[in-house]
């Protein structure tokens, strides 16, 4: 990130976000060349406005996955994937079966996946055993030293996978393999955040909705609907506000391409072919406001869950975040955790750019340096505003946060000291 970059990031967050008024009218996707623009215009561009956009196969031409996963046709090859991942335990899911909006999942080694994979596709995509999925699978974790695919330079600024390397208790890297019908239902991701989707090889096709049009596809009870698709969306009595929805962004992504969805865009995804893709969630300073709006929303709602039992269970609130984490995966005191640590990073980003100060080794993840100081600094910007709006709000100062380490509002007093010190 340049210094023009730095201030223009922080202007727009003096004003509001852009509206999407112009793809809910049919506007079309950015397709990105590898030289079209460099990161601080993607960032200007596409992360700040949380504008989606296709990126070409020039972007995953020298992966390995692209050379080695995938055979002379296209395909899949499952002969390689055995010889290094066969014995490996993945989650597979029944697209066939709805449970809980969603699909229910079951672990079993990859080779057996692969057998049924081809006995499924040998009797034209039809199997008494339904139509299975392998999602979520943690290959980068399982395979640190895989080699097979690098993060885009477009998407390295990544707290979200980078707070979770540093506690060492989960990542959001995934490796998807599924044969043609495979889908996944009508959704939002993990905390609102951005995630980046590459197919190794096959096809997809992706329906996206803008922020706010899914309020359009809740039934009369407010339940998103399963399906975007489904004939009973035409069901005003079930879904009285379908009628007001804006038709998706429909978009067939290639072998190589990578698709880049923003925060809060709601998508549904089918396999066109036996497909493979590489999946990352993720967020960074852009968005981390929109995933702490998402957790007061979630919260609200376990609140108001069991609403009735406020005045007769002892520490009603702390029983609340624990639901909560329950839910959604993180509670609002992990969540200050999180903004710990990637303020700790930047600041020790910046120390090893003050003039002569020693490099602190293993102080912060090695990509970040590349993302340089004025990139350090807007971080900090963001986490510091996040925190005071923490710090402000209601229940979090209802919690125990003594076991918090600083404290909170030291925290935050520690972020103002080192940007009012910062010469950039």
């Amino acid at each position: 990130m340049n210094k023009e970059t730095l201030n223009t990031a922080l202007r727009f967050f003096q004003t509001e976000r852009p509206s999407y008024e112009l793809f809910d009218k049919g506007r079309r996707l950015d397709y990105l060349r590898k030289h079209d623009l460099n990161y601080s215009e993607f960032f200007r561009d596409f992360l700040l406005p949380n504008y989606p956009c296709v990126l070409s196969p020039e972007f995953t031409a020298d992966w390995g996955s692209r050379q080695q996963w995938v055979k002379g046709d296209g395909s899949p090859d499952f002969e390689h994937l055995l010889k290094h991942f066969g014995d490996s335990i993945v989650p597979v899911a029944n697209c066939d079966v709805k449970e809980y909006n969603a699909n229910p999942k079951h672990n079993i080694p990859l080779r057996d996946y692969f057998s049924y994979w081809r006995e499924h596709r040998e009797s034209s995509y039809s199997s008494p055993r339904g139509c299975l999925y392998m999602k979520d699978w943690h290959m980068r974790r399982d395979f640190p030293n895989h080699g097979v695919y690098n993060t885009p330079d477009f998407f390295q600024s990544d707290w979200l996978n980078e707070y979770w390397d540093t506690i060492k208790l989960d990542d959001y890297r995934f490796t998807y393999m599924g044969p043609k019908g495979s889908w996944t239902p009508f959704h939002a991701d993990v905390f609102r955040s951005y995630s980046w989707s590459a197919n190794i090889c096959g096809r997809k096709k992706w329906l996206l909705f803008s922020p706010g049009q899914e309020e359009h596809l809740r039934d009369c009870s407010g339940n998103l609907v399963y399906d975007a698709e489904s004939p009973i969306l035409q069901d005003k009595n079930l879904y009285p506000n379908y009628s007001q929805c804006c038709q998706p962004i429909e978009v067939v992504q290639e072998a190589g391409e990578v698709i880049f969805i923003p925060s809060g865009w709601h998508h549904q995804v089918y396999n066109l072919e036996d497909t493979i893709s590489i999946n990352h969630n993720w967020l960074n300073g852009c968005n981390i406001d929109i995933m702490w709006s998402f957790l007061q929303g979630e919260l609200t709602s376990v609140q108001g869950e069991i609403e009735e039992w406020k005045d007769h269970m002892e520490d009603w609130h702390q029983h609340c975040q624990v639901l909560l984490k329950s839910c959604t995966g993180i509670n609002y005191c992990e969540f200050y955790t999180f903004l710990k640590i990637i303020s700790k990073n930047r600041m020790a980003i910046l120390d090893t750019s003050a003039e002569g100060s020693a490099p602190l080794k293993n102080a912060f993840p090695l990509e970040l340096s590349a993302l340089g100081p004025y990139h350090a600094v807007f971080d900090l910007y963001r986490s510091e505003s996040v925190l005071t709006s923490l710090l402000a709000n209601e229940t979090f100062n209802r919690l125990d946060t003594d076991l918090l380490d600083p404290r909170p509002e030291d925290m935050l007093r520690e972020i103002r000291e080192v940007l009012d010190a910062t010469s950039l």
